[in-house]
């Protein structure tokens, strides 16, 4: 089962909501950041696989929990798969562990990630926006961050929206229609099971 996708225009006005929690504080970027593409595995692996994907997604969280983890031992690390991950945004909470996630640069995006999608059911049903912040804060301070530097990055209403309008760009031109939702190999799939997940990659791998 998916989540379906929010239109252009409500994302948007969740990228513009991502500034208004914290008070400006004097934070400025002198270099605009740049919308990475988050990827795990080998470049030149025979087989890539897109997930298009929310924080706040329970679907998602349910493939990253029990899925994920044995894509990752069985076909990334051993070389045979690229992952990359591309964020989708529902709401400002989803916008902002993203930022938070890619704050942290491509080393530890991947990690803050999965712990968000591991306790989403917590961080993401906080009463409160400030409450919600402060624990995917929590999260950011164990994989290293300072409080400083995840402000900045989620004040940084420029980067906000290009995160938006590169995910809303990327969406339209793959049709994606909820979430998680995949690309292997260039052939659009939904959300699956691990042995259903890995027949398709099998067939892909041509083993």
């Amino acid at each position: 089962m998916t989540h379906p996708l929010l239109s252009r225009r409500a994302t948007l006005q969740a990228a513009a909501a991502s500034t208004l929690l914290l008070a400006a504080s004097g934070f400025a970027q002198d270099t605009p950041r740049v919308v990475e593409e988050m990827a795990l595995g080998d470049p030149d692996a025979p087989v890539t696989v897109i997930e298009y994907a929310s924080l706040t997604c329970p679907h998602c969280a349910r493939f990253h929990t029990e899925v994920f983890g044995r894509i990752k031992t069985n076909y990334i690390e051993p070389g045979k798969v690229r992952f990359i991950m591309r964020d989708v945004y529902f709401d400002r909470y989803g916008l902002w562990g993203s930022m938070v996630a890619r704050c942290g640069g491509a080393e530890r995006y991947f990690g803050i990630v999965g712990r968000l999608l591991e306790r989403q059911a917590d961080w993401s049903r906080k009463e409160t926006p400030a409450e919600v912040i402060a624990a995917i804060y929590a999260v950011g301070r164990q994989a290293g961050m300072t409080d400083e530097a995840m402000e900045a990055c989620v004040q940084d209403q420029a980067w906000a929206e290009a995160l938006v309008a590169e995910y809303q760009k990327n969406a339209e031109a793959d049709q994606i229609q909820g979430t998680p939702s995949f690309i292997i190999d260039g052939r659009k799939e939904s959300n699956m099971n691990y042995r259903d997940f890995a027949a398709k990659l099998d067939e892909a791998l041509g083993s």
